[in-house]
């Protein structure tokens, strides 16, 4: 055999042995999609620390080996926040034992009207577990900012009556505290119980 054809084979075998370790790099398993929009690695809503219906200030490493679900709204909306927060009392039963592993908090928008002992009690409406955080005015407008929530109030037929125009989708926390997922409303409670599901069964 002349040095030539050598020379072919043994650059052949290189070529395919290169090729080889390229495809078996590109087969690793992917990874798995959330139902909602990842945000994984996002540079907003990294945490909050606002005072609960109690008084007690919180914030995420309160909650550290749980699923959380931040939702924004007001007690007296009359349709997405009673519809999300009812939806995620349902993930709850639907996830059975790891339903305890979930934990819902709701951030008031409107805390002039929102007083502690009406969160307490919405709340306990939906689930006594789920926690309502209250902060001032201008507390509430810095989370609202960092977290990308856009509110607006809508004048009413007196000054008590106004509504508030706002945001509506739900942010997702691992047990370890990081934001991976955004829930836009309206998807209903099976696609959010599978990225809890899928959180849950992560490895740190």
């Amino acid at each position: 055999m002349d040095k030539r054809r050598v020379l072919k084979l043994l650059l052949a075998s290189a070529v395919g042995t290169g090729t080889a370790g390229l495809l078996a790099g590109c087969s690793r398993e992917p990874k798995a999609s959330f139902q909602g929009v990842d945000v994984t690695g996002a540079e907003y809503a990294r945490d909050f620390s606002l005072p609960d219906a109690s008084g007690q200030q919180r914030s995420l490493k309160d909650f550290a080996g749980k699923v959380v679900v931040v939702f924004f709204g007001y007690t007296q909306c009359p349709d997405v926040c009673p519809t999300s927060l009812q939806e995620l009392a349902e993930v709850k039963k639907l996830l059975g034992a790891d339903g305890e592993r979930l934990q819902g908090i709701f951030v008031t928008l409107d805390p002039e009207r929102d007083k502690p002992e009406m969160l307490k009690a919405y709340m306990e409406s939906f689930d006594p577990g789920f926690v309502a955080l209250r902060g001032t005015p201008e507390q509430t407008a810095a989370i609202a900012k960092d977290f990308k929530i856009f509110y607006k109030k809508v004048d009413g037929p007196t000054p008590e009556s106004y509504t508030l125009d706002h945001s509506a989708g739900s942010y997702v926390y691992d047990p370890a505290g990081r934001l991976r997922v955004y829930e836009r409303y309206g998807t209903g409670p099976q696609g959010l119980t599978a990225d809890v599901r899928m959180l849950l069964a992560e490895k740190a």
